[in-house]
């Protein structure tokens, strides 16, 4: 069989359902065949933004930036359905690896119970509120009379978004990453074609303008919704959700909330240190910010396949620890890292040697091309600790352990990032003040990856 013949092979399995056991064999195989579809998945949401931006875009500034103001609004969402995702992947995995499946589906039962008990409030609180949310923002009179009614919508489906990201995370955990990239992609193919439609009207549908875009993206994500919901039942031997395993479960429920609120913490922290960063970037004037958000564009979507890749140690650790053992478990967590050091040592090359060439594309200020530049080569250096700093915590996480990266990430983020960068901006390099930040990012995030990486040696991991 050819090189070629064997690689398309290797991507057909990847991307369908599959019963392969990752208690067992080759562990290199096990990693690529989780972070193939994990790593496209990240790159399927931000599919979701352009398509929203490219339509939307068509009707002026103050669409784009209800838009952009409910984007951030939105980020908070995010981060509670990915925290809520961790206890989902782990609880599930750690089971499908200890062979019950029985308690898989319960646990994967529960945790759509916990998303909605924490997900109704919220859409409550956004879809009430969404007038004050806006202004709170920033938002003018005008794009506030015109946001209103896309914010109500988008913030009241909050349920819909939790959801999509919890369910997602239970086919992760039980090894079936597949289905919820397709669920990601038959989303965003419906986004897609029915933006044009609610946006500027066809037929019987008339023009909703940017309402239109929260009603094709709500009706996209309900489908993808549906689509998780159905593969619980049908994914595989391992995992088969049915009504039965909707009954409330007391003890798995205070379980699952307990890894959550760890879950959903070390997000937040991390998020939020982001958005005080810009802040920070905003005393050294226009230029910087520009430089910093191009800078950050860059260096983000560079850490999105990153991501995808790390998101296969939660799995290999659950599943083995579940099956009890405990030294593939850490032996996954070294294969995922080494490939994901790799990945991103080959990223910090273009960092190091065409950072002018990367920021050019995004702006032709000179001073914007100066600092972004600078960023991406600063922040670009730290890339390999990056790669073990995420594979680690994902590994502590698939292990069942949220509380330990939460208090790393609120020491290194919180305690050490910002005030660092306030100060190195402000004092050290008071002219430059972008070249203190992104120093403070690097250094952040390399004591991330040490702390995680002694947490990792210290744990006591035995089988689930």
């Amino acid at each position: 069989m050819s090189p070629l013949k064997r690689l398309l092979d290797f991507l057909r399995l990847a991307l369908s359902s599959h019963d392969y056991d990752f208690t067992a064999g080759s562990l290199v195989r096990g990693v690529l065949l989780l972070s193939v579809p994990m790593v496209l998945e990240p790159m399927m949401e931000s599919l979701f933004m352009l398509a929203d931006a490219f339509y939307v875009g068509r009707l002026g500034p103050d669409a784009l930036a209800v838009l952009g103001l409910t984007e951030g609004l939105v980020v908070l969402v995010f981060t509670v359905g990915m925290g809520l995702g961790i206890p989902a992947t782990a609880m599930v995995a750690q089971r499908v690896g200890k062979k019950d499946n029985e308690g898989a589906a319960q646990a994967a039962a529960q945790a759509n119970w916990v998303a909605l008990f924490v997900a109704l409030p919220l859409a409550l609180l956004g879809g009430y509120f969404a007038s004050e949310a806006l202004a709170l923002m920033g938002a003018s009179d005008d794009v506030r009379a015109m946001g209103v009614p896309y914010a109500t919508i988008t913030l009241a489906s909050t349920p819909i978004i939790v959801l999509l990201f919890v369910n997602a995370a239970v086919l992760r955990g039980s090894g079936d990453a597949a289905s919820a990239l397709w669920a990601l992609w038959l989303a965003n193919g419906l986004n897609i074609v029915l933006d044009p439609l609610f946006i500027f009207g066809l037929g019987p549908v008339p023009p909703l303008g940017v309402t239109g875009a929260a009603v094709a993206t709500l009706l996209g994500r309900s489908v993808g919704v549906v689509y998780l919901l159905w593969r619980l039942t049908r994914s595989s031997p391992r995992l088969r959700v049915g009504l039965r395993h909707f009954g409330i479960r007391p003890a798995l429920l205070r379980e699952l909330s307990r890894m959550a609120v760890g879950g959903m913490g070390q997000l937040i922290v991390e998020t939020s240190s982001w958005v005080l960063l810009t802040r920070i970037v905003a005393l050294s004037g226009s230029a910087a910010v520009a430089g910093y958000t191009i800078a950050l564009r860059l260096l983000l979507f560079a850490l999105l396949p990153a991501w995808g890749l790390s998101g296969a140690a939660a799995t290999l650790v659950g599943q083995n620890l579940g099956a009890g053992h405990v030294l593939r478990a850490r032996r996954a967590v070294r294969v995922t890292g080494f490939a994901n050091a790799v990945f991103l040592g080959i990223v910090t090359l273009f960092c190091v040697l065409l950072p002018v060439q990367m920021v050019r594309v995004f702006t032709d200020d000179p001073v914007a091309i100066r600092l972004g530049a600078e960023g991406v080569r600063v922040v670009g250096l730290g890339y390999v600790f990056y790669a073990w700093g995420m594979v680690l915590t994902q590994a502590l996480n698939g292990s069942g352990d949220t509380r330990t990266p939460f208090f790393i990430n609120l020491v290194c983020f919180w305690a050490f990032k910002l005030p660092l960068a306030y100060f190195l901006s402000t004092q050290l390099t008071a002219t430059h003040g972008t070249l203190g930040v992104f120093i403070a990012i690097t250094i952040a995030y390399c004591l991330n990856a040490v702390l995680a990486g002694v947490a990792f040696k210290r744990a006591q991991w035995s089988a689930a």
